[in-house]
């Protein structure tokens, strides 16, 4: 009776191996990617711009939005401790993204909420506005990763 059912299993599992294959295998590469920064976390702003240039390097477009104290990264006057292991601080990356062809964007409410404006920006960084972000957001073929 046991070698029996034991021989039932088997067969059961061979039976369904091609049904546990995941259709999701990723065989598209993304080409384009939405990273959404608004933590006010040093730590965090410094992965999210070491993930974002690491895509970039890999042949991504990396689009980054930065909201509330995020938005601070894009300021010519930001000032922040650098992070180990490469004693750069988040700003720095985010320049260096944007040389290697990523774009920046503060949020629509960033400057009217603050004492900043356009003119406070470093050069590539634009203001981003909503019906563009949600198509960004909407689009299928573009991944979003929050921080």
């Amino acid at each position: 009776m046991i070698k029996s059912f034991k021989a039932m299993a088997a067969a059961a599992l061979i039976a369904l191996a091609p049904f546990s294959v995941h259709a999701d295998n990723h065989e598209e590469a993304i080409e384009e990617v939405l990273v959404i920064l608004s933590s006010d976390s040093l730590q965090t702003q410094g992965m999210a711009m070491v993930l974002s240039n690491t895509m970039a390097e890999q042949g991504t477009k990396v689009n980054v939005l930065l909201c509330d104290e995020a938005g601070d990264m894009a300021l010519k006057s930001y000032e922040a401790p650098a992070l180990k292991p490469k004693d750069v601080t988040p700003g720095q990356m985010l320049r260096g993204l944007l040389k290697n062809g990523g774009e920046a964007k503060v949020c629509a409410l960033y400057l009217p909420n603050s004492d900043n404006s356009k003119e406070d920006l470093i050069d590539g960084v634009g203001v981003a506005m909503p019906p563009e972000m949600s198509e960004q957001m909407l689009n299928p073929k573009m991944r979003t990763f929050t921080f």
